[in-house]
């Protein structure tokens, strides 16, 4: 088979496999590739999820779980309810939640694996200073495991490692000439670089909309929110890279749209009685 016709077809298979596999975010609508199997990633999490679990020195500061657990059984009901409501299917329905406090001062992190394996560091609980500042932490990184945001990124991964070996067989391995003459993954680099930071990025932006609209249906204050990350930036005292080689927008474009979503979220998406 010459180039030119393995090429039509291996293109017209890749056109297939997108044009089968488009799907949207809940709520934003945003459209969204998913080639690779969900199921397959939570039960991948789950695993890692045991080893974080012996690995790591978890915190005998029992009454900071406790709260932990009772803002995620609250959103846990809230968006579980707002999507019966809503007639949409609820994307948490398969979740198997669970929730740890590791015991580490110096990471002020927190992270929510998919299908609902979350882990809060006794870092963060610093910046967070109060129930309000927690659930605004908690809604965003939940909010990632909801919108499959782990699903999208191995998804569009795969995409691009497929479309780079097409293109490297289409240009007689020219890719790969440049990556040896370089002595680095160049054209991997340029992809971080212009197309998968440009994309995790709107996933954390997406990530801090929806975040917030989970906690207003779980009953907080989101106003809390813009507080949290002015006390970040604070914290990171601009130790951050620019933006553009960062997988995360800026604390400033944080803050400004933030506080452009406050009112609207507050109004559209109040607290929901269950």
């Amino acid at each position: 088979m010459n180039r030119r016709k393995f090429l039509t077809y291996v293109g017209c298979g890749c056109c297939g496999l997108v044009l089968n596999s488009c799907a949207t975010a809940p709520i934003t609508e945003r459209r969204q590739l998913k080639i690779v199997p969900e199921a397959k990633l939570n039960a991948q999490a789950a695993e890692i999820y045991e080893k974080v679990k012996k690995n790591e020195k978890l915190s005998d500061d029992i009454k900071a779980l406790n709260e932990i657990k009772e803002i995620g059984k609250r959103m846990e009901n809230a968006i579980g309810e707002y999507f019966y409501r809503q007639k949409l299917n609820d994307p948490t329905a398969n979740f198997d939640w669970e929730y740890i406090l590791i015991d580490n001062k110096k990471v002020r992190n927190a992270w929510c694996m998919p299908g609902g394996k979350i882990a809060v560091y006794t870092g963060i609980l610093d910046v967070t200073k109060n129930t309000d500042g927690l659930s605004a932490v908690m809604g965003h990184e939940i909010a990632h495991a909801v919108a499959k945001h782990s699903v999208e990124r191995a998804s569009r991964s795969t995409l691009l490692n497929i479309g780079t070996q097409i293109i490297d067989i289409a240009s007689g391995g020219k890719l790969s000439q440049v990556n040896r003459t370089t002595g680095m993954n160049t054209v991997g680099l340029l992809s971080q670089l212009g197309i998968m930071n440009p994309f995790n990025r709107k996933q954390e932006s997406e990530a801090d909309y929806l975040g917030m609209i989970f906690a207003s249906l779980s009953g907080y204050d989101i106003r809390e929110t813009v507080k949290i990350w002015e006390r970040m930036k604070e914290f990171n005292k601009g130790k951050t890279p620019p933006e553009f080689m960062s997988t995360h927008p800026s604390a400033d474009n944080r803050i400004k749209k933030i506080s452009e979503w406050t009112s609207e979220i507050i109004l559209d998406y109040p607290p929901i009685e269950i």
